[in-house]
């Protein structure tokens, strides 16, 4: 067979094209897959990148638990300082303690017949110059001073937390602090640490020279007079430290026996027998037991401003006072106790609040070696309180509801 002409092959090929071109479109086809589950809704449009992210901005970050379910059971807490504080000290505690550990020292001024006591002015960090006193003086009628004492004074420091735990807020704000003042003695910047006591400036004082260190002047005997259950609340106007009711010595005899302070209420320990290089034996004090007319009680202050109520001052006490020698002269004549220090003592809390409440103040936490560390002082603490609960119910003593902040 002889193969087609090319032309023949052509003309073909033409028709076979013309064919193709009028043959009817194929049914449309979907571009999409089948929706995976059946029952996705319409497909979206795309949302650029930038707009899901401004969006997801606007959006509440969610929290794992709401704010009052984190800790349930547990007090309310204060923030400062950049942490949790607890109840019992106040915001005006605080700044007092804020001012007392971090205030820059810019004056000095000797205490006289107090030794190593040193009283200086403080000024506050962002303090402008024009809003700081130009006089000692001044700084300390504007509430900025304080008194740096020995580094044996430490105790202070525990003192001041043991007023606030147990509610009795009398005591002045103390801290714990190394000082690099230029102003200062060699001996106040070596590195030891030294408590530093807030200067409170209406502290009223007697004229006597010899006696500045009280408000009043009282003898052992007229206190035990004003104690006697049947006196009133308050004594006659004309007797000494009249303006001051029952309850203020309660709240003091309970604070010196915790801390076995005698200075206050026994300065001639009268109430054990003491080792001779007791300051009572040594300036000759503990003679005069023998006569009660010649004992005096020191260092009974009030503020101009709360007459009524006692500042304790001189707070250190003794911390290694031993058990068997415990003075109970300074509970003598005390009729009952305030309601909510015995409601702490029979907690079973004492010394865990007492952590909680020493760990803000981080140089005496850390030098003393933290909770373990601080634990064996606190230890004998919570001891005399349970010797102290048990002389209040052994006694039958009463309790009795404290009055406002």
């Amino acid at each position: 067979m002889k193969p087609a002409a090319p032309a023949a092959v052509g003309v073909l090929l033409a028709l076979a094209l013309l064919a193709l071109i009028h043959l009817p479109p194929p049914p449309p086809r979907s571009l999409l897959p089948l929706p995976a589950s059946p029952r996705a809704g319409p497909p979206r449009a795309a949302v650029p990148a930038s707009a899901a992210r401004a969006y997801r901005r606007r959006l509440p970050v969610p929290r794992t638990r709401p704010r009052q379910e984190r800790a349930p059971g547990r007090s309310r807490r204060r923030r400062g300082a950049g942490r949790d504080t607890p109840p019992w000290l106040s915001a005006d505690d605080l700044q007092k303690m804020w001012l007392l550990s971090r205030g820059q020292v810019v004056s000095k001024t000797r205490v006289p017949a107090h030794g190593q006591v040193m009283r200086v002015g403080l000024r506050a960090v962002g303090d402008a110059e024009g809003d700081v006193s130009a006089s000692p003086e001044g700084d300390c009628q504007d509430g900025r001073c304080g008194l740096i004492k020995r580094p044996g004074d430490l105790y202070e420091v525990l003192a001041f937390h043991l007023d606030r735990v147990l509610g009795l807020n009398r005591s002045l704000p103390a801290v714990a602090r190394r000082f690099s003042s230029r102003l200062l003695p060699y001996s106040y910047t070596n590195g030891a640490l030294r408590p530093i006591i807030w200067w409170a400036p209406d502290l009223q004082h007697l004229e006597d020279a010899s006696n500045d260190q009280n408000s009043c002047a009282l003898g052992w005997l007229q206190y035990q007079e004003m104690l006697q259950p049947r006196r009133p609340t308050v004594v006659a106007r004309d007797a000494p430290c009249s303006s001051i009711p029952h309850s203020e010595w309660s709240r003091l005899a309970l604070f010196d026996f915790l801390l076995q302070v005698h200075d206050r209420l026994d300065r001639y320990c009268c109430g054990f027998q003491p080792d001779p290089s007791e300051p009572c034996v040594e300036e000759m004090l503990h003679e005069k037991c023998r006569n009660p007319a010649e004992l005096v009680l020191v260092h009974i202050l009030v503020r101009r401003s709360a007459p009524s109520r006692l500042v304790f001052i001189d707070n250190a006490g003794r911390p290694q006072h031993p058990e068997e020698k415990l003075n109970f002269r300074l509970l003598q004549g005390i009729d009952s106790f305030p309601a909510a220090a015995v409601a702490t003592l029979r907690s079973g809390r004492l010394q865990s609040r007492l952590l909680e409440s020493l760990r803000l103040d981080r140089e005496l936490w850390e030098s003393q070696g933290g909770a373990e560390g601080l634990k064996p002082l606190l230890r004998t603490i919570d001891r005399r309180a349970q010797i102290l609960l048990r002389h209040i119910q052994e006694h039958n003593l009463e309790v009795f509801e404290d009055s406002p902040r």
